[in-house]
């Protein structure tokens, strides 16, 4: 499918819906291509859970208070 840039502005979010559906779209600007929407391939990696386990360490007293002097900043 081919648009141009205007109509792509207006119709943005259905033409991604079509190209989440497996079409290609082409941006024209003055009839010339100029961008190609195209679906991303591949599969998305899950997350697992505590996969950075050891990596780093939250350091003892990392949720107390800030000292005065330091959250005084925050209130200037």
């Amino acid at each position: 499918m081919e648009v141009n840039l205007r109509q792509a502005k207006i119709r943005l979010s259905r033409l991604l819906a079509q190209v989440a559906e497996g079409e290609e779209v082409i941006i024209t600007k003055s009839g010339i291509p100029v961008a190609k929407l195209v679906p991303i391939t591949g599969k998305r990696r899950k997350r697992a859970l505590g996969s950075a386990k050891g990596e780093f360490m939250v350091p003892d007293g990392f949720n107390d208070p800030l000292p005065k002097e330091i959250e005084d900043l925050f209130y200037k």
